[in-house]
């Protein structure tokens, strides 16, 4: 039940992200897919991004981190039919919401469940 509802309220933050962010658009059936994809994306890819960019993450003060969330948020946006960022900047931004937003959403599960 938590899964589900986790999910539904990523798809809801993905389109508060739209609506907020410039240069970013999305279905309500795109967001729903697309919460899926961002979330195996971000268990899978970013590990491994995570780990073989961990020089430039440490040469840049941990700033990079913003950039590989900015490049696999646009990687879901590739993958997602309806689902599209244009530039990397509507990225950058675009990552930072949804993180925050994903940030809230955990927060709200943990209380319910």
């Amino acid at each position: 039940m938590r899964l589900v509802l986790k999910w539904l309220l990523s798809a809801v933050a993905l389109i508060i992200v739209a609506k907020l962010v410039p240069g970013i658009h999305v279905t309500i059936i795109a967001a729903l897919i697309a919460a899926i994809v961002i979330g195996i994306i971000n268990a899978i890819l970013r590990p491994i991004v995570t780990i073989l960019t961990l020089p430039l993450t440490l040469i840049t003060f941990g700033l990079f981190v913003f950039v590989i969330n900015a490049l696999l948020f646009w990687l879901a946006a590739v993958i997602v039919p309806h689902f599209s960022v244009h530039g990397f900047l509507a990225a950058l931004i675009g990552s930072i919401v949804y993180g925050l937003l994903g940030w809230a959403v955990t927060f709200i599960v943990e209380r319910i469940g």
